[in-house]
């Protein structure tokens, strides 16, 4: 089952990274003036500040303004932000750890100057521009990975719907067909019951999974072959075969008997005798080869294309294999064949 996971960024990486970015801070100015102490204390003065500047522009300006497309409203507050910031900053700095505010620069400098506001300005759009970069960065990941979550849930979805397309008439047949042998009391009854009983709970069990394995899915496909027989009787002839060893193979559920049931769906219409050929043949490339072929009536069968080329089927071998499998059919001399390639799991 897949999860759609829509979280926001946990606390301890907000305190992780603020944790590195003052610790770098302290480090470099320290060493450039040579004076720990001051920096530190600087650092605890103006850190406050920058954590709200930053997420007053993350969690209120750029959401309400940038992804609104009011950009001149967005400049107007965030340039209004850092001017109160400013005046704030200096007056703390001033106060609480030295009279001259600005020691970095070439000669004594005043407060409230213009290359003053401008020097204070751009440090602290460097930590915005950096935090607000990371937060985007992380937002596009995790919105990138909902969408991607999203179209393969939906991908599943429509699988499974496709699944529970692929024979309810054949259930419905065979109901009635068991329903006509019980008035008759027919000794062949009971094994029509025990041959739906196992197809029933392959379907409603064993083919929830995405992928089975192949030799029970064949054997899936043998009980549905020997109740077609036990409705055809003597008027259908199957052969099955395998070729290779499958036992440590898989493949997608319920993915060979719509063509199978192609076979006696359209096959037999207005034929005396059905004949079915069905080869599961493994390759040496881990592929599997199905083939299956069948006669047919080509002027009483009215059915376009034999009926394989239905939108059920296509769709699914797209979704499950994308461009990972060929799909031939061919018709002559009153013989319809399918031939399906498809990779081994």
């Amino acid at each position: 089952m897949i999860k759609i996971i829509n979280k926001s960024i946990s606390t301890k990486y907000h305190i992780l990274f603020w944790g590195m970015y003052f610790t770098f801070n302290v480090i470099r100015w320290g060493s450039y003036f040579d004076d720990y102490w001051y920096s530190i204390k600087s650092n605890l003065v103006e850190f406050p500040l920058h954590i709200l500047i930053v997420y007053f522009n993350v969690y209120f300006l750029f959401p309400r303004f940038i992804l609104r497309k009011k950009h001149k409203m967005y400049i107007f507050l965030l340039l209004l932000s850092l001017v109160i910031l400013y005046v704030i900053r200096t007056g703390l700095i001033y106060v609480l750890v030295t009279e001259n505010i600005w020691p970095e620069a070439e000669s004594t400098q005043q407060a409230f100057t213009f290359n003053h506001l401008v020097a204070v300005i751009l440090g602290e759009l460097y930590v915005v521009a950096l935090a607000t970069s990371i937060k985007i960065t992380i937002d596009w990941t995790s919105a990138r990975k909902r969408f991607e979550n999203m179209q393969e849930l939906q991908l599943e979805t429509e699988l499974e719907f496709l699944k529970t397309q692929i024979q309810p008439h054949f259930f419905f047949n065979t109901l009635n067909n068991l329903y006509a042998l019980t008035l008759e009391k027919s000794k062949i009854a009971p094994e029509v019951v025990l041959k739906l009983s196992e197809i029933m709970e392959y379907i409603l069990y064993e083919a929830k999974e995405p992928k089975i394995r192949l030799f029970n899915e064949i054997k899936y496909v043998q009980n549905y072959i020997d109740l077609e027989k036990l409705r055809y009787g003597d008027q259908a002839k199957v052969d099955i075969s395998i070729v290779g060893d499958i036992e440590s193979n898989s493949v997608p559920p319920l993915l060979f008997l719509p063509f199978i049931e192609n076979c006696f769906k359209h096959g037999a219409r207005n034929n005396n005798h059905l004949s079915v050929k069905i080869e599961f043949k493994k390759m040496p490339n881990e592929r599997l080869l199905f083939t299956v072929t069948n006669n047919f009536n080509m002027f009483s069968n009215k059915v376009k294309g034999h009926g394989i080329g239905n939108k059920n089927v296509e769709r699914r071998l797209q979704l499950l294999f994308d461009k990972e499998y060929e799909l031939e059919t061919s018709s002559k001399d009153q013989q319809f064949k399918v031939e399906l390639s498809i990779p081994l799991y």
